[in-house]
């Protein structure tokens, strides 16, 4: 580890333990007093399990490169969020942990713009699996029924290539794109999560299933499409057309597709 990085690795770890409350240390006084803020190097060393020689040269831009297990120990200690610590891991010139999976359930907020948006404009919500979370009345009321109960019933890349609904939605064109683009998000979240089951089978179930898949599969493409224009034929309402929008969560990868009306 270079001398800068190890300065700001140490910088990092001062700040942390400096705001870190004693009376958050299990077992400590609330009216203990200090004369300085935060807790002892000691006393982190001993929730994080390490000596509290090596975190002090740590501290001290002194020590050789921490292992994995030791940053994912001070991580704890600290009670740093996932964005806290990937940034200690890069401090530490480490690849940042892979979650095994996205999270299962979308934050409070994120489900209230979604009621917010309910006459607005559509809006849905959706993993890095490609399984849809959540929808809003509008989104309800713009593609209907086309998830079914099945084991993959509210996966997008799945739907993609199986739904004769989504076609009839999307028209040719759009189902086309829509094909392409799950092929090329399957593939980068199987990257991101490669010991993920569900994932696995669902490309072992797709690969099988026909040629439609095979041949988008092949043409290796892989990434997210943020923004495109998308025609929706809708039961009553006739040809729709929206600019469509994706912005991320990368704390928990969950995806929002804002579905904004284009006007005549």
């Amino acid at each position: 580890m270079a001398g800068d990085e190890r300065s700001g690795l140490g910088e990092y770890l001062r700040h942390r333990r400096s705001e870190m409350a004693p009376r958050n240390r299990p077992g400590a006084s609330p009216l203990s007093h200090r004369r300085v803020p935060g807790l002892r190097r000691q006393e982190l060393a001993d929730i994080a399990g390490i000596s509290v020689e090596y975190y002090t040269r740590l501290e001290q831009g002194r020590a050789s490169r921490p292992s994995r297990e030791i940053l994912t120990a001070l991580a704890r200690a600290f009670r740093l969020s996932n964005a806290e610590r990937d940034h200690l891991f890069r401090l530490a010139d480490e690849r940042t942990p892979q979650p095994p999976a996205p999270a299962a359930d979308i934050r409070p907020g994120l489900q209230h713009l979604l009621d917010s948006l309910d006459d607005t404009m559509p809006v849905t919500v959706h993993d890095g699996r490609l399984d849809m979370l959540a929808f809003n009345v509008a989104a309800a009321d713009l593609f209907g029924p086309v998830f079914d109960d099945g084991p993959y019933g509210h996966n997008i890349v799945h739907q993609a290539f199986t739904s004769a609904g989504l076609r009839e939605v999307l028209g040719n064109e759009g189902a086309e794109q829509l094909s392409r683009v799950a092929a090329a998000e399957l593939r980068k979240a199987l990257g991101l999560y490669p010991e993920d089951e569900r994932l696995r089978s669902l490309f072992r179930e797709l690969s099988s299933s026909g040629t439609e898949f095979g041949r988008q599969w092949e043409r290796g493409e892989i990434g997210t499409w943020r923004s495109a224009m998308k025609h929706v034929n809708h039961p009553t309402k006739g040809l729709l057309a929206f600019d469509s929008e994706m912005l991320h969560d990368p704390e928990n990868d969950h995806w929002v597709m804002l579905f904004t009306p284009r006007r005549a």
